[in-house]
């Protein structure tokens, strides 16, 4: 019998067509690639959501109010983190990533920063649901989900996991997301496949992290990267495309693959605003406000109970 992470992987794996599912994108060296991608000039979103915390972060600051327990799912190297904290000074950060060791690093340096701040790592996955611990500091909590990671769930799941936060936040609190709009085709499609091949790696790389977590036997230089614009649903998407044909094995099981044939690895809608308000408020965020850059490219959005 396969444990539920396991069978969740290979359930995806013989599926048609197959899919892998985005958050296998982040063992230790895949966080790594993604912070490197951040850095690309074509990826606009991490630089444009920072432009806009630092632009409005005393208005976003005075909404939120200080003293606050910030929780972050998908923390990762825990950057935006560290901005938000300056902002608003909270008691206590609780990160929480599926990558735990890239994670507790992340956490140690920001509690270096904030010495003040009670920081915690939590090795966990969003999408099975988050277990805080039970001696957090009584005081509003703050879930804090930058990035337009939002955007990987299609939006029944992005539903779902609003409705997750809502929980988190309880009454007293709220939400502080980052969603990517609805642009140029051309600028989209750059910033998911970059001239430098550093997000063709990171792609390749799920399928390493793969063969360590199901002991399969993917080889890596078999498949190439591929990321479009779907505007029927309004989302990139990425695959992998089997570059010859390709069998891969498992303990208990194995997939043929034709050439040309591609797992999907990764979605990201893109939201407008009302769109995304309206699923805000069927999660029970009655309150939303938000703040955009100059060239209406991204959002950070500020909702409450």
């Amino acid at each position: 019998m396969y444990e539920p992470r396991h069978a969740e992987i290979i359930e995806g794996l013989t599926r048609t067509p197959a899919r892998i599912s985005p958050k296998y994108f982040y063992d230790e060296r895949g966080s790594k690639l993604f912070e490197a991608i951040t850095q690309l000039p074509e990826y606009y979103p991490t630089r444009t959501e920072h432009a806009i915390l630092e632009q409005s972060g005393p208005e976003i600051a005075r909404a939120i109010g200080s003293g606050c327990t910030l929780i972050e799912p998908g923390a990762g190297s825990c950057a935006k983190a560290a901005v938000l904290c300056g902002l608003i000074a909270p008691r206590c950060f609780v990160g929480v990533d599926i990558s735990a060791d890239y994670l507790s690093e992340a956490v140690q340096r920001l509690g270096a920063r904030f010495p003040a701040m009670d920081a915690r790592a939590l090795g966990g996955d969003i999408t099975r649901g988050i277990h805080l611990p039970d001696d957090l500091p009584a005081a509003p909590r703050l879930v804090f989900y930058p990035g337009s990671s939002i955007g990987n769930f299609d939006p029944p799941s992005a539903l779902a996991l609003l409705r997750q936060m809502r929980a988190l936040a309880r009454d007293d609190g709220g939400l502080l997301i980052g969603i990517d709009l609805p642009k140029d085709v051309a600028v989209l499609e750059a910033a998911y496949d970059d001239a430098q091949g550093v997000t063709a790696q990171f792609n390749r790389n799920v399928l390493a992290h793969l063969n360590r977590l199901i002991g399969s036997d993917f080889e890596t230089d078999d498949w190439r990267h591929r990321a479009f614009f779907n505007p029927e649903e309004s989302r990139i998407e990425m695959h992998l495309e089997a570059c010859v044909p390709v069998d891969v094995h498992w303990p208990g099981g194995a997939r043929a693959f034709a050439m040309g044939e591609r797992i999907h690895t990764e979605n990201s809608y893109k939201y407008s605003l009302d769109r995304f308000c309206d699923l805000l408020a069927q999660a029970g965020f009655a309150r939303a406000r938000a703040w955009q850059d100059a060239r209406g490219w991204f959002a950070v959005v500020h909702a409450q109970p």
